[in-house]
């Protein structure tokens, strides 16, 4: 067996995919111009740790559960004025997941809120975070499911963990006694120790409807609010449609994909 087919199978044993894609045209090439084979050693170690970080990424990502691909670049800024662009690029920075605190998004539906929260989401895991985006109530309806095969204690367990989850249309939902407990262990276990973004429709003292426990309620919010931004959006929906400079002028882009998208909640 040839020298080069060795080291491929050397590099397949290890698992070390980055470094074989470009194996055969990095020894091409330190032949040609007969470099030291410690510089072809460092280009093929940073290939394959380019190789891991972007694999990590990918399963970072994969692991949000993103629901549509939105950023924070592609957020109509200029048709929300409700919105403080230099407040979110401020938090874009994510020194708020690094201190632990919880955001808190109210507004009317289609103010953009879902669209922020998922915006910070990408950039936290681009950044290195592992977190996750939740609607609210298939999130309430998945702790209310976990109570049938008793695996409650180990769901929030590794929801606790998850640096930020984003819970979306957190409004009025319906809701069991045994959600509104879970979902209070799950805020109390995350309080303090990880971040928790919440897009709702609702403001702070509309909760005690939704809940329906002023107890339970008085406690939850004083953990929110302890460690928290809150940012009121008041200004008019993303989802009307974009006046036409001229007669039969095609919408913007970020115009389009709200039309598309306007079935859906922020």
């Amino acid at each position: 067996m040839a020298t080069r087919e060795k080291l491929h199978a050397l590099l397949g044993e290890l698992n070390l995919k980055g470094m074989a894609r470009v194996l055969d045209d990095e020894l091409d090439r330190a032949e040609r111009q007969a470099e030291p084979a410690v510089e072809v050693l460092h280009r093929l170690l940073s290939e394959q740790a380019s190789f891991q970080r972007e694999r990590r990424l990918a399963s970072r990502l994969a692991k949000a559960r993103l629901p549509w691909p939105w950023t924070l670049d592609t957020f109509p800024f200029d048709r929300q004025p409700g919105v403080d662009r230099a407040q979110i690029r401020a938090l874009a920075g994510l020194d708020f997941v690094r201190r632990a605190e919880n955001l808190v998004l109210i507004g009317p539906t289609g103010t953009g809120k879902s669209g922020i929260a998922i915006g910070l989401l990408r950039q936290a895991c681009l950044n290195g975070y592992t977190g996750r985006f939740y609607n609210a109530q298939e999130l309430l309806d998945d702790l209310y499911a976990s109570l049938a095969d008793r695996s409650t204690t180990k769901l929030l367990k590794t929801m606790s963990r998850m640096r930020p989850i984003v819970i979306d249309e957190l409004g009025y939902l319906s809701l069991k006694t045994e959600q509104v407990n879970a979902f209070f262990r799950l805020m109390a276990q995350r309080y303090g120790r990880v971040s928790t973004v919440i897009t709702t429709n609702l403001d702070y003292p509309a909760w005690y409807e939704v809940f329906g426990n002023k107890q339970l309620v008085d406690a939850l919010l004083d953990r929110l609010r302890h460690l928290c931004i809150t940012i009121r959006i008041d200004g008019p929906s993303l989802r009307e449609p974009t006046p036409s400079p001229e007669a039969g002028a095609t919408p913007t882009a970020p115009a389009q994909a709200v039309a598309k998208r306007a079935r859906k909640p922020a």
